[in-house]
């Protein structure tokens, strides 16, 4: 369960060692919740996406964010055990044996190309169709991530316009009490603060989120192509297993190659 919002913890932690440490040095949140900087931050961070990218794509960014919290589970092992299992019913019945088997694999992508295949697709066919999808899939990725990365440029810049406006009114009243134009001055440089914090503990890592997002689906894009085309080149399930495993970290390599029992149970 922690590893599964992790993001989201991360995120709480971050608040509470920000705002906490503040309140602690004897803050008040009512001196950092003032409406007129975070307006200002996050409504201008806003239009420059809007500006920027164009409303389609800012109201895309909700879904964004909710991918990165809440990303696709990809299982890597699960598609190898499948593809393996294939790999064995195919050297003894034929490609075209695994026709009713497809629909057992969860990921689209895998079960897309497990069906051409199945269908007659040439193996250099099969690995340009597949090639043309990943590389569409990193530009989509890569300019969505790109707009977050351009709001973590945003906000500070945002934050110190919302700063200078409150010196500016601080200012105009350089005659008033001592106390009130000190607490104009501190006031003024709460948009900064938010500026910064929604930067650095919103935007960007949102950003760093959605890379890994597109690192564990390309993985399992290439993991899917590279065990599809050796069932079609008729590989032995050992060398499909090895060649599958082999593109995985190193720890997850070692609890598989030493695991017999998947062995046994496809025997």
């Amino acid at each position: 369960m922690i590893k599964k919002y992790s993001a989201f913890n991360g995120f709480i932690l971050g608040i509470l060692s920000i705002f906490g440490a503040f309140l602690l040095e004897g803050g008040t949140v009512n001196a950092l919740f003032l409406l007129s900087p975070i307006i200002i931050v996050f409504g201008g961070t806003f239009a420059a996406v809007i500006i920027g990218f164009g409303y389609e794509n800012f109201k895309n960014m909700f879904k964004l964010v909710k991918l990165a919290y809440l990303p696709q589970k990809f299982e890597p092992k699960k598609i190898i055990y499948q593809i393996v299992q294939f790999s064995y019913k195919a050297r003894k019945e034929g490609l075209l044996s695994l026709d009713k088997d497809i629909n057992r694999v969860d990921y689209f992508f895998c079960k897309k190309l497990l069906r051409n295949a199945v269908d007659g697709a040439d193996p250099d066919s099969l690995q340009e169709l597949a090639e043309l999808e990943m590389k569409s899939v990193q530009e989509r990725h890569y300019s969505n991530i790109f707009i977050f990365t351009k709001m973590g440029g945003y906000a500070p810049t945002m934050g110190i316009l919302g700063t200078v406006m409150g010196l500016i009114m601080a200012l105009s009243h350089a005659g008033a009490e001592p106390d009130s134009l000190i607490k104009s001055i501190a006031t003024a440089f709460i948009a900064t603060l938010w500026g910064v914090f929604s930067a650095n503990l919103i935007w960007l890592p949102i950003a760093d989120k959605l890379k890994k997002c597109h690192q564990e689906e390309k993985q399992m894009m290439e993991l899917s192509l590279q065990g599809v085309l050796a069932l079609q080149s008729g590989e032995i399930p050992a060398m499909v297993k090895t060649r599958l495993v082999s593109m995985l970290p190193q720890k997850d390599q070692e609890s598989m190659l030493l695991q017999r029992e998947l062995d046994r149970k496809l025997r």
